[in-house]
């Protein structure tokens, strides 16, 4: 009886949620996603010190060496995936259009100078309105994005119509609030943040977006079998390891139609409806803006660790 991971590969893509290296060998999983926060966390093991000491020698500035830990985070998982690896752009920068264009493009170009096609690499984005344009502009230019911190309908519908190629949002983050602000005990059926991306793949495919949903953030693993059948899950090793360890059987729970239907779409592509929708979202407007302080918080600790040399 195959593994309820290796189950759960038949209806959607799997993708390692960590910048361990030897946990993404372990799961072999389709692609693999970083974040301040992982990248943060890895760079502190023992095992990874001298290899992050290595790659930022000689940078110029702490820019400079921050993108260099990226890349080299980025082309030691590429060397153990076949498909794509998400790093992201300074999230200090998630307010500033060009600001986040100019970053995806050294990126991009540090990429290219070891042989990496820009096909494999995913530029992640904090979905903001500027975000947003940022995406926009860099898709047209051939580079692929992943817009991250999503938690409304909102947030995904402008990413659908900029056509970018990948959006996260966060289920976890969104059960977390509701929780904190209700007695509401919450089963994966009722779970909000399951219900936030069937919401949004539902849309999606009714409206025909190209744009793929790759659901993020779990508290549990009832929330990823709730989820099988979305385009892609980003999974931590721990969860990983539990659906590694099971043989439950995995059934799909989202399923594309077998051609789209037509479905109104509420918001139009204008920044203050935009900016109005995620303010009376409390829910949404409250996690976007946290999650931006908390990879702002850890790219200035990744910093710090750098200019003591680790």
């Amino acid at each position: 009886m195959p593994s309820s991971l290796e189950q759960l590969k038949q209806w959607s893509v799997v993708v390692a949620d960590t910048g361990d290296f030897e946990q993404i060998q372990q799961f072999r999983p389709q692609d693999a996603t970083t974040n301040p926060t992982l990248i943060l966390k890895a760079s502190q093991q023992e095992i990874y010190r001298e290899f992050c000491r290595s790659v930022t020698q000689g940078a110029l500035n702490i820019r400079e060496a921050v993108q260099q830990l990226l890349l080299h985070f980025g082309l030691e998982i590429l060397k153990l995936i076949p498909g794509r690896v998400s790093i992201e752009v300074d999230a200090r920068l998630s307010f500033d259009t060009n600001g986040m264009i100019d970053d995806a493009k050294q990126l991009i170009t540090y990429f290219s100078q070891h042989g990496i096609d820009r096909e494999r690499i995913l530029i992640k984005i904090a979905a903001t309105w500027e975000g947003i344009l940022a995406a926009q502009a860099l898709e047209k230019e051939g580079i692929s994005t992943n817009l991250t911190l999503v938690f409304s309908l909102a947030q995904a519908m402008i990413c659908g119509r900029a056509k970018v190629r990948l959006i996260s949002p966060f289920v976890g983050r969104i059960l977390d609030w509701h929780q904190q602000h209700s007695d509401v005990v919450y089963d994966s059926e009722s779970d909000p943040g399951v219900l936030s991306v069937r919401q949004i793949f539902d849309h999606y495919k009714k409206q025909g977006y190209g744009t793929q949903i790759m659901a993020a953030s779990f508290r549990n693993v009832g929330e990823i079998l709730a989820l099988a059948g979305c385009d892609l899950l980003t999974i931590s090793p721990k969860f990983l390891l539990e659906l590694q360890k099971s043989d439950a059987t995995v059934s799909r729970r989202l399923s594309v139609p077998d051609r789209p239907l037509e479905s109104s779409d509420p918001l139009e592509w204008k920044e203050s409806e935009f900016r109005l929708w995620i303010v009376n979202d409390a829910m949404a407007c409250e996690k976007l803006y946290e999650g931006i302080r908390q990879f702002c918080r850890d790219a200035e600790a990744l910093e710090e660790l750098i200019q003591r040399g680790f």
